[in-house]
């Protein structure tokens, strides 16, 4: 067949006459046009009709009798570019191009859904880039869901309460403030508006006839064994938050899976207070924190910890895992319930450096503003009850560790010290510990330890 095309074309003929001729007597069903170009040739062209029964065709027979090598799928593609095109166009358009979805952010791995606990703005309020609109309460921390873009806020599309996952959309925000004016209109009608007087039927209503009523029946008689309670009224039902409901759920795990003990003691905080005291003020000017308590115990944990190893080793399964880091849990109160950040290799750390942590991590609690990587882990825990006015507690262990130390307030009491009764500021501190992998003589050794090093500091300079 494209040889005879060749031949006609050769011979004289037109190209576009007798490829014209050629695919009407082959096709009938191919409808063809002629247009002329630049040079007054005529070039033919497919209708779209048509397209299909010429995909057997490989080349394309151009004007001037060259036989060209244009694929004949090019040719259909550009047949109808302009058309297609358009109704792409049409299909994919959308006059929502100023609106943008503010979603729930990615919570952390071991966090899959958390409680959408409360809206920070309102619908209608203009918000910047990256600004928190809402917050996203875990099992562990709160999160911020904060919008997208600058804009205003035109609607939630999730309440307060609903559980919601990372990716579910929960607000509206439209880039300028056209997408909230039609709220705004759909309120009260005008006050213009036609009223149809109907007329009032008038209906004489006839006077009702009292009945007698019934006597009331005597209040039941309480028998003397009967408990008076309070009326219900004078009681409220609130859900528990997230972090509550986890916290009694690791607590209760951690009383139902440990063998726990508790060991105390006491420690005389003369010379610890006398060495804060001392250096208070050259501590401040040289580290820009404060000198507290707090980083005197955790030095003297991680001394202990050194010693009885066992401490800072947990059970897993038929194993024992030894650690060979210190990460120390420090347990902080907070409105919404209590966390347990980490002195990450507090072993490494000197008293400037750890004072300077667990301050920034305190902030951070108190700010819930905490995020999951800064209370992950964790060897060994801390509880300052002291802060409170707690005398003495048993701590709780606080899985997956072995152990927790408990301080406690500060007292004054009358004390021997060398045949002489004189006051003393006391602080009475409590290990528990798992009793199926640390002994009590271990748990004594630790917690001596840490009354030897508090009571003279000085042994941490001679690691005596």
């Amino acid at each position: 067949m494209l040889g005879a095309l060749r031949r006609k074309v050769a011979s004289g003929g037109s190209s576009a006459s007798v490829l014209g001729k050629s695919l009407q007597a082959i096709r009938p069903g191919v409808s063809s046009s002629r247009v002329s170009s630049n040079g007054g040739k005529e070039i033919l062209l497919l209708q779209p009709r048509g397209i299909a029964h010429v995909r057997n065709f490989s080349h394309l027979v151009l004007p001037g009798g060259y036989v060209g090598l244009t694929k004949t799928r090019a040719v259909i593609s550009s047949i109808q570019s302009e058309t297609i095109m358009q109704k792409s166009c049409r299909a994919f358009s959308s006059g929502d191009g100023d609106l943008v979805d503010a979603v729930v952010p990615f919570m952390g791995e071991s966090i899959t859904d958390g409680t959408l606990a409360t809206f920070l703005k309102k619908p209608g309020d203009r918000v910047a880039a990256d600004e928190p609109i809402a917050q996203i309460e875990t099992d562990k921390v709160t999160i911020d869901v904060v919008s997208p873009q600058d804009g205003v806020i035109q609607e939630y599309v999730a309440k307060e309460g609903d559980t919601v996952e990372p990716g579910t959309k929960i607000a509206v925000i439209s880039k300028s403030a056209e997408g909230v004016a039609p709220a705004a209109s759909k309120q009260s009608p005008p006050a213009e508006t036609v009223k149809e007087d109907k007329p009032k039927v008038k209906v004489e209503a006839s006077p009702a006839v009292e009945k007698p009523k019934a006597p009331s029946p005597p209040p039941p008689k309480r028998t003397a064994t009967e408990p008076i309670l309070p009326p219900k009224e004078r009681e409220r039902r609130v859900p528990m938050t997230r972090l509550r409901k986890r916290v009694a759920t690791r607590l209760k795990d951690s009383q139902n899976t440990f063998a726990m003990l508790t060991t105390f003691n006491e420690i005389d905080m003369t010379n610890l207070m006398k060495l804060r005291s001392d250096y208070k003020d050259a501590f401040v000017e040289k580290h820009g924190v404060k000198l507290g308590f707090m980083s005197g115990f955790v030095k003297a944990a991680v001394s202990a910890l050194q010693h009885q190893p066992i401490v800072n080793a947990v059970i897993d399964g038929d194993d024992i895992i030894y650690r060979d880091y210190i990460d120390i849990s420090i347990a902080v109160g907070t409105p919404k319930g209590l966390v347990v950040p980490v002195v990450r290799d507090a072993e490494k750390m000197n008293f400037a450096e750890i004072e300077k942590t667990i301050n920034g991590l305190a902030k951070k609690a108190s700010d819930g503003t905490i995020s999951i990587d800064e209370m992950a882990g964790g060897s060994f825990t801390i509880s300052n009850g002291g802060v409170y006015g707690s005398l003495l507690s048993t701590p709780i262990i606080n899985p997956p560790q072995s152990a927790i130390l408990g301080m406690h307030s500060i007292v004054s009491r009358p004390m021997v010290v060398e045949g002489n009764v004189v006051p003393r500021p006391m602080m009475y501190i409590a290990l528990t510990y798992d009793h199926r992998l640390i002994d009590g003589r271990e748990a004594v050794f630790f917690l001596r330890r840490i009354k030897d090093v508090v009571e003279d500091p000085r042994r941490l300079l001679l690691d005596v």
